[in-house]
């Protein structure tokens, strides 16, 4: 999946949050209604401008993020 061709940063549009192209649907809107426990069935129903694919690459664009990032431990989780 070729997150470029679906994501885009604007700074006139929702504060340059990454949305999906010609939308103001942000990817991080995107990864908390799934982190809620949506399906994309449900995702897709909800949002009728957004595609299998829009949301697919928005999960690419997260992933590639996180390959791309350090990250450090500042303190232990406590069960």
């Amino acid at each position: 999946m070729e997150w470029r061709e679906r994501i885009e940063v604007n700074p006139a549009v929702l504060v340059g949050k990454p949305v999906i192209k010609g939308t103001r649907i942000s990817v991080e809107l995107i990864l908390d209604r799934f982190a809620d426990g949506w399906s994309m069935e449900e995702l897709l129903a909800s949002y009728p401008h957004l595609t299998r694919e829009d949301a697919l690459a928005a999960l690419t664009f997260a992933a590639e993020l996180f390959k791309e990032e350090n990250f450090i431990a500042v303190g232990k989780l406590t069960a």
